[in-house]
Formats: C-alpha cells, structure tokens, sequence
C-alpha cells in the first residue's frame, strides 16, 4: 500500500462513513480496483481508518457529549449487542471481508430497504421521537440492528437508521444517533485491531495509518453536513438507487468473468 494508496482510501472512508451506503463496503471496492494486496494489515487499515472519520462527530456535536449520564447509558447499552456479538463472530467477519460479491448484494438488499423505508416512514420528516425520548429496550434494540452492518455492504449508519426509525425517531434524530454509536462501536474495533497487528506493524504502515486517519476526519467533517442536508429534504431514496445500481454493476462485472476479488 502506498500513501496514494490510504489518501484515497481515506477519502472514501471520510464520505461513505456517515452516508447509508457502506464505507467498509466501498473501501472493498477501492482496495480491488487499486490492486492493493488482502492481506493483515490492509485489513486492519479499513477498519483503523473509519476511527479517524468517527473523531469528526466529538468535533462536530461536541457539546452532546458533555457529561451526561443518561445518554452514556443508551449510547453504552446500544453498544453492547455489537460488541458481543461482533466478538463472537470476528473470525467469520473478517473471511467475509475480502468477499465483494457479498458486498454487491449487500447493496442491493440494502439499497431496496431504504427505498421501501422513505414510503414507509415519509411522516417520520419532521416529527418523531428524539435519543432522549428512548428507553434502554430501544437502545438495546438498535444495537442489534448495528450488528447486521457487520456484513460488508450493509451499512452501520443505514442499519442504524432504520432501526432508529422503526422505533418512531425522525430521520435527523435517527441519523445523528448512528453518528453517536459509531463513536464507541469504532473506537472499540480500532482497539481490537491495533491489539491484532501492534507487535507485526512498521513503521512506514503507521505513517499510512495515520495519513488515512487524517484525510477521512476532514472529509467526513464536510459529509456529515452534507448528509444531514440532503435527509432533511429528500430523504434516503437516493441513497437506495446509488446502492442498487452500483451493486447491479458489481455483479454483471463479476458474472462476466472480471476479476474484481482483492488478491
């Protein structure tokens, strides 16, 4: 990997990270059509990086995360279901990693809820319940709906935001709690990974972690604004329609015999 290589991974981190269209999911992508070899730490890169973009949220909606316990609580118990189910299934997560036709129908499955939810959920604009109106049993339940982003392409904040408005939130409060989560949910897995790879890590890969780290914190600065922009106006639906043509091309690209795995 070069430093090319993790700016331009960084700034597909710093945009999809936040948009319901699967940062983990383009990064598979980008990676391929770079040639950028799987291996340990290209791994670990992917997932290193998101924590970067996760650092624009405390800067951002700093003032959120002023002490108060109540909202620690939900964040924390929304947390947990990813945390324990993520570390049972961590073997099988990272297999499915290198898997972009995974990735493709993740997209399209993904692309069509998210169509099928701007109908379903079109009062939820500007009325809905808020974080503060929810119970720990909501928290808990949106934890679970995290853990499905789990599979690369599904999306962490889409999973999170449906998840959000099945509880009755509006689109904006769901948007900015999956914000919120991702902050424990990534700097946990950015933990992890460091664990994995600290003691086999040179220091030419840490300059390029921390090139990546950087550019996807000033990007996903501009996306989150961006993102809250264009939900509060149009909604998800073309979200939907950008994850099921990109992911109907991935697969006729891949069913035509290109080769589009990472090697």
């Amino acid at each position: 990997m070069s430093y090319l290589h993790a700016i331009i991974l960084g700034i597909v981190e710093g945009i999809t990270e936040f948009l319901p269209i699967s940062s983990t999911g383009h990064m598979i992508l980008a990676s391929s059509a770079m040639g950028i070899e799987d291996n340990q730490f290209t791994k670990a890169f992917e997932v290193i990086i998101q924590f970067g973009a996760i650092l624009s949220v405390l800067v951002l909606y700093w003032k959120r995360f002023l002490p108060h316990w109540g909202f620690y609580k939900k964040l924390f118990v929304a947390f947990l279901p990813t945390a324990i189910i993520g570390f049972a299934i961590k073997d099988f997560v990272d297999h499915m990693l290198g898997s972009v036709q995974i990735v493709a129908w993740a997209l399209i499955v993904g692309g069509v809820i998210l169509i099928w939810s701007d109908r379903l959920f079109g009062h939820l604009t500007a009325t809905g319940r808020t974080t503060n109106d929810l119970t720990y049993v909501d928290s808990a339940k949106l934890g679970l709906f995290q853990a499905i982003a789990m599979i690369p392409g599904v999306s962490r904040s889409a999973a999170t935001i449906m998840g959000g408005l099945t509880l009755g939130m509006n689109k904006k409060e769901a948007a900015e709690f999956s914000f919120f989560l991702a902050v424990p949910t990534m700097a946990a897995a950015t933990g992890y990974k460091l664990l994995k790879i600290y003691k086999t890590i040179e220091p030419g890969q840490v300059s390029l972690l921390l090139v990546g780290c950087f550019v996807a914190f000033i990007v996903a600065m501009l996306a989150i604004k961006f993102f809250i922009n264009i939900v509060a106006r149009y909604g998800f639906r073309g979200f939907g329609y950008y994850r099921i043509v990109l992911g109907v091309i991935i697969l006729i690209l891949l069913y035509s015999g290109t080769n589009l795995q990472v090697t």
